[in-house]
């Protein structure tokens, strides 16, 4: 195998900080999207709000799929080159998107939406921190956390004051050209020139990495805990406002409420960063278990705690977007981090897509207190599946 040069530490506070602003507009021109856009497209062309929510449930599937693939890439050619096509990606799809004249060719545009985001989300750029830095990459991979959880605060605003005024078709548009004149140079520009790795199989193929005994156990309960983690947060956060009006919430209490969570990952991200890496990410995952389970079961307790409970969630859900990028490393190692971290991303990001549809379906089949608690169910099987991960670690 041939030896990668590592970046020297002057450049890596550069990197971070690049990666930190094309993960800002990455997420923000996708996954945030249509919260801001869904119902001024629906509103402008007359199609199915189901049929317009529902692409980008598509286009997170697309990714789930692609994932490993991506990390394979990474692991043989580096992180800079699969980036760059993410962000070209990003920026085709938005483009079709944004001259689309029918619902299918709008599909079609989250489609490769789809497969950018796979190139350029967080599972990928933890994977390039991991080639570029090694077991150093923990610490850098914080910090990049630190800079995406601000991918809603910067872009939902951005977005409505774009569609305010050039339309829902002039955001698109933008954020396309945002990708090609920003985040693309910065990948280009920033991020290290890294060496082919040379695949240690006999055929010179790329294979999967390879899992010997206990490690298949810590990863099928990792790709446990990811579907779990999928299916809780991405319906907290598609019908939070939902549950709290049932409970009796007026819809702008619910908002203020809802904005409890961003600042809640944050300040969860800066207590590991202060933290310096001492502890094992075992422990960054129980930590993030009992956030997030404490705040469903609070939430879904009915106690006029709400506040209170989406402080909780909010930590606990900002400790496992750093958990999910560390644990990967400290147990599978450098060498085969990238390809595992993208098997890994299969299963969150498939369950991630259909969680949107399954939420929707038992609030209309049952009622939003029956579906927050059975969130409240998922958490605590959550919890669980960590603790039996910790012992299996422990074992080891």
């Amino acid at each position: 195998m041939v030896d990668i040069a590592r970046p020297t530490q002057a450049s890596k506070g550069a990197v971070i900080s690049a990666l930190g602003v094309v993960m800002i507009f990455t997420w923000g021109s996708t996954y945030y999207l249509m919260a801001v856009l869904a119902a001024p497209i629906a509103a402008d062309t007359g199609w199915p709000l189901s049929g317009i929510t529902a692409a980008l449930s598509g286009g997170m599937l697309i990714a789930g799929l692609a994932s490993p693939t991506v990390g394979r890439a990474i692991s043989h050619h580096g992180g800079r080159p699969v980036l760059a096509i993410g962000c070209i990606l990003i920026a085709l799809g938005l483009s079709v998107i944004s001259i689309a004249p029918n619902l299918w060719l709008f599909w079609l545009g989250w489609l490769l939406l789809g497969v950018g985001m796979a190139a350029g989300l967080y599972d990928p750029a933890f994977a390039s921190l991991g080639r570029l830095y090694g077991a150093d990459a923990r610490g850098a991979i914080t910090m990049l956390t630190l800079w995406g959880g601000f991918a809603s605060t910067v872009c939902w605003p951005l977005s409505t004051v774009m569609l305010e005024t050039w339309g829902w078709r002039g955001v698109a548009g933008a954020y396309a050209v945002i990708h090609i004149c920003l985040t693309l140079p910065l990948v280009l520009i920033v991020l290290p020139v890294e060496q082919k790795r040379v695949p240690e199989t006999t055929a010179g193929t790329t294979k999967k990495a390879k899992l010997l005994g206990q490690e298949k156990t810590v990863f099928i309960l990792m790709g446990v805990l990811l579907v779990l983690n999928g299916l809780i947060a991405v319906n907290i956060a598609t019908w939070l406002f939902t549950f709290l009006q049932a409970q009796g919430y007026a819809l702008a209490a619910a908002v203020g409420l809802g904005t409890l969570i961003g600042p809640s990952q944050v300040a969860a991200r800066v207590l590991e960063m202060l933290g310096g890496g001492r502890h094992h990410p075992i422990w960054t995952m129980i930590a993030s278990a009992v956030g997030i389970g404490a705040g469903v079961l609070l939430l879904a307790s009915g106690l006029d705690w709400a506040g209170m409970a989406l402080i909780l969630f909010g930590g606990g859900n900002g400790l496992f977007s750093i958990a999910r990028g560390a644990l990967p490393l400290a147990v599978f190692g450098v060498d085969r981090y990238p390809a595992i971290i993208g098997q890994l991303a299969r299963p969150s990001l498939i369950a991630a897509a259909a969680a949107p549809m399954l939420g929707a379906w038992l609030i209309s089949a049952a009622s939003p207190d029956l579906t927050l608690r059975l969130i409240a169910v998922l958490a605590v099987s959550n919890g669980v599946v960590v603790f039996a991960l910790w012992r299996v670690i422990r074992r080891g």
